[in-house]
């Protein structure tokens, strides 16, 4: 048994100082990689220095995990139980944030196990590609809320159905004895309808009989913190 324990020990420690160092310096200079990436596909409410930030860390951190681990058993099953009991309860705002920790998480393996060429070829691959497409946003939704006289519901709904030729989708119908409200969704590509208009839309429902107030607003899916 003692000499069992002794050869696990000595099994750990094998790779030299030069090797630990390069390691290293592999998973951070791909962790800059990634965090230029996700600096440029993330524009606007959705960007988060300290997650982006993060993102760094946990490919650095993995990389110094795996290096630790090498082809040691013992280690890697204890390793894996010591972090099983970490419970991570972060929220993604992005679904974009997802494929970011994964390669976070793949490139600091790759370093740490000394597969440069996987983790050089892997993150150009991705980098061009989340390069390209990882701009892509949803076309955000255009919400016209109108607020008037309730006899003139028919005439508000009749003139927004015009305007925007049937693709405004009536979402909400409030109604008092006296009023309604009235809140359209659409499109910004339907919504750009009413500037080929002689009469915005505006203008035209302030026309009819008893209209307190309009409201456009822009609903964008990204999720602030």
């Amino acid at each position: 048994m003692k000499e069992y324990l002794e050869s696990i020990l000595l099994e750990s420690g094998t790779l030299t100082t030069q090797d630990i160092f390069i390691h290293i310096l592999s998973s951070v200079i791909l962790s800059l990689a990634i965090y230029f990436s996700y600096w440029i596909t993330h524009i606007g409410t959705s960007y988060s220095k300290k997650f982006n930030i993060s993102l760094v860390t946990l490919t650095v951190l993995t990389s110094t995990v795996m290096t630790v681990i090498g082809n040691n058993v013992a280690l890697s099953l204890g390793m894996v139980g010591a972090l099983s009991i970490v419970r991570f309860r972060t929220a993604i705002k992005d679904s974009r944030d997802t494929t970011y920790i994964f390669w976070a998480i793949v490139v600091g393996i790759c370093a740490g196990v000394g597969d440069y060429l996987v983790a050089f070829t892997g993150s150009s691959i991705v980098f061009l590609v989340l390069l390209f497409l990882g701009r892509v946003r949803n076309e955000n939704r255009m919400l016209l809320i109108v607020r008037g006289a309730r006899s003139s519901c028919n005439d508000l709904e009749g003139a927004i159905f015009k305007q925007f030729k049937g693709k405004a989708i009536l979402k909400v119908k409030n109604t008092t004895s006296n009023s309604v409200e009235l809140i359209f969704e659409m499109s910004r590509s339907a919504y750009q309808l009413n500037y080929k208009s002689d009469i915005s839309i505006v203008d035209q429902l302030y026309m009819i009989e008893g209209t307190e107030y309009v409201n456009i607003v822009a609903q964008s899916d990204e999720i602030t913190g």
